[in-house]
């Protein structure tokens, strides 16, 4: 184990710019080092060593650390044992996504994680004189992680006044919008959506963190853009492909990113949606409103809307303002259901509620009795009181679609 006759634990030299900084405490340690920000984007890495491992190329090609590798060091305790340590931490080689044995240590500004560095252990283990050394060495690299931070928070508030016209539609030139991107130093999408999540409460500062953590570090989506406002994560992304797997990309997107926001951070109830996909800028403001009224409809019809987190999957829904202005601008009523709602009232029965169910599982006899927590026979004698009652014929479709369109009306009025 090398101690501290073989190197010279120098901190001559460490106030440079970030490569001659990584670069100096890969000289001293004699192995290949990396620094990353607190959400695993390369900051610098050490550039005169050639001995690495499969896992450092990928990171040093990409500019961050590959997902896959991320969540490998989540399974393994990796990361949250960072988060909660002011310590170097030895961290075994996992062979599955090519990371050899290294040290690690978290830059901290107090209680906040500002990044991470990297010790690549090719051919000797640190010894513990280093493992000194390291934890000095993360002390001094807070400074050069504060100044990265305020640059990226300027970035930020440069981009949030661009973004808000764009949801709003108060910036519809193509001209205009291109001109805004070039200043930002950001190239346009091809193709975009507009994804919201709802949390239950205010997001504060801590979520945020935990969020930009999350966004930055899954890559099944690129994200252009994000807000907050109160409790709504409000993202402009863009697909990575071109293709019919574009819909798909952006709902996994929202799975995932509730699940990892679950697991990883215990922060729990989100409700996620997105817009359709456009190529024009004019319908930002489409997509985003899309995404809200997807929003609306799980909070109005949670059971018919669990599933469903894109706004091209409503269906008939996205119909029913249109025809609920109709109904009431018209005064039209249906009187089959006014006569099962009589009847209940009368006879404290559930046809109405049956009716309903029957038809949201499509007429599943087996699905419907399921549940309604009912016998088959039970159900099957409550669709003939509702045949008679209500005159209703339930093998016409044409009946069936405007019995169910009226009863998932009722919720909005």
């Amino acid at each position: 184990m090398t101690g501290y006759s073989s190197k010279n634990h120098s901190y001559k030299g460490v106030l440079g710019d970030m490569e001659s900084f990584v670069d100096h405490i890969s000289d001293v340690l004699q192995c290949p080092i990396t620094i990353e920000d607190a959400n695993h984007r390369l900051i610098a890495y050490s550039t005169h060593d050639e001995r690495t491992d499969p896992a450092r190329i990928k990171t040093i090609i990409g500019r961050r650390v590959p997902e896959k590798i991320i969540n490998s060091l989540w399974k393994n305790g990796v990361i949250p044992a960072l988060l909660a340590r002011d310590e170097p931490l030895r961290v075994k080689s996992i062979s599955e996504v090519g990371l050899g044995s290294r040290v690690a240590i978290s830059i901290r500004k107090n209680k906040e994680v500002l990044g991470f560095i990297w010790a690549l252990e090719v051919e000797n283990p640190l010894a513990e004189d280093d493992l000194v050394y390291l934890q000095k060495i993360a002390q001094l690299a807070k400074n050069h992680l504060l100044q990265l931070q305020i640059r990226k928070q300027q970035n930020k508030e440069g981009y949030q006044e661009f973004y808000w016209k764009l949801l709003t539609g108060h910036m519809l030139s193509k001209d205009e919008i291109d001109k805004e991107f070039y200043q930002l130093q950001l190239n346009p999408p091809k193709l975009f959506s507009i994804i919201v999540f709802q949390f239950e409460s205010s997001i504060d500062h801590n979520i945020e963190k935990n969020i930009t953590y999350i966004l930055t570090t899954s890559q099944r989506v690129k994200i252009i853009f994000y807000t907050i406002d109160y409790n709504k994560l409000i993202l402009f992304t863009s697909p990575k492909e071109e293709n019919n797997e574009q819909k798909h990309e952006l709902t996994n997107f929202i799975e995932l990113f509730i699940k990892r926001m679950k697991e990883r951070f215990n922060v729990t109830n989100i409700i996620g949606s997105a817009g359709q996909v456009y190529d024009k800028y004019e319908k930002v403001e489409t997509s985003y409103k899309e995404a809200l009224n997807v929003l609306d409809l799980k909070e109005r019809y949670p059971n018919e809307m669990n599933n469903i987190l894109s706004y091209q999957d409503i269906g008939i829904y996205q119909y029913f303002d249109i025809l609920l202005e109709k109904k009431r601008k018209d005064g039209i009523e249906n009187h089959s259901i006014n006569k099962l709602v009589e009847y209940d009232r009368q006879q404290n029965n559930h046809l109405l509620q049956t009716l309903e169910a029957y038809l949201d599982f499509d007429g599943n006899i087996n699905e419907t009795a399921k549940h309604l927590h009912i016998h088959v026979n039970t159900l099957s004698y409550r669709l003939k009181r509702i045949s008679a009652v209500g005159g209703i014929n339930l093998k016409d479709p044409n009946q069936k679609l405007t019995l169910y369109i009226e009863m998932k009306l009722s919720r909005l009025m």
